[in-house]
């Protein structure tokens, strides 16, 4: 007979979780196709980017966070990434693997079948502030603005990956946070 803490233990060993891969330079393409092979569950965030060569233009798609992929995987396939050829490691915490909220790879895959909206607004967005997406498929992602590009493109910092992410985002749908002006230690 099964017992509670048995039921419970059973359910966490066959949870699965999204981690952050990161991979050798350059790799992210060889690591999923190896991932496949080897059954593992992964999503690997692709862009279409032109570009230009001395004689030519082409489009190519590259990786949205550079040597980085997501895997979903149960705790005992925590080993079998990491043996794949350009794995390196996962992204931790304390020394320990830190799950991606599975609502984060969801606004990942929405965003990047997103078409792009036109809209402009006159807010005054300063590098620094904390932002936070007030509308699209990314509501309520929260990052730091790092780079303002024109009127349309801002470079945020996602905080779960660690890494800049130049988004193609209305700035209509961005509210601040705090500003980096604000006073940190404002009563």
């Amino acid at each position: 007979m099964l017992s509670q803490s048995n039921i419970n233990l059973i359910v966490t060993k066959n949870k699965r979780l999204w981690y952050a891969v990161y991979c050798k330079s350059r790799n992210e393409k060889k690591v999923s196709k190896l991932l496949v092979e080897n059954g593992i569950d992964h999503f690997l965030p692709l862009v279409k980017t032109l570009k230009q060569w001395s004689d030519r233009k082409k489009w190519v798609e590259e990786p949205l966070f550079k040597s980085y992929l997501f895997v979903n995987i149960t705790p005992g396939q925590y080993y079998d990434v990491l043996n794949i050829p350009g794995a390196i490691r996962y992204i931790t915490f304390e020394g320990k693997a830190v799950a991606v909220p599975e609502k984060q790879i969801l606004a990942i895959k929405l965003f990047l079948n997103e078409e792009e909206d036109k809209t402009i607004t006159v807010d005054k967005f300063q590098v620094g502030d904390k932002i936070e997406i007030m509308k699209g498929s990314l509501v309520g992602l929260q990052g730091n603005l790092v780079k303002i590009h024109g009127k349309q493109k801002v470079k945020i910092e996602i905080e779960s990956v660690g890494q800049s992410l130049i988004l193609t985002i209305p700035k209509a749908h961005l509210k601040i946070i705090k500003s980096r002006n604000q006073s940190k230690h404002r009563i």
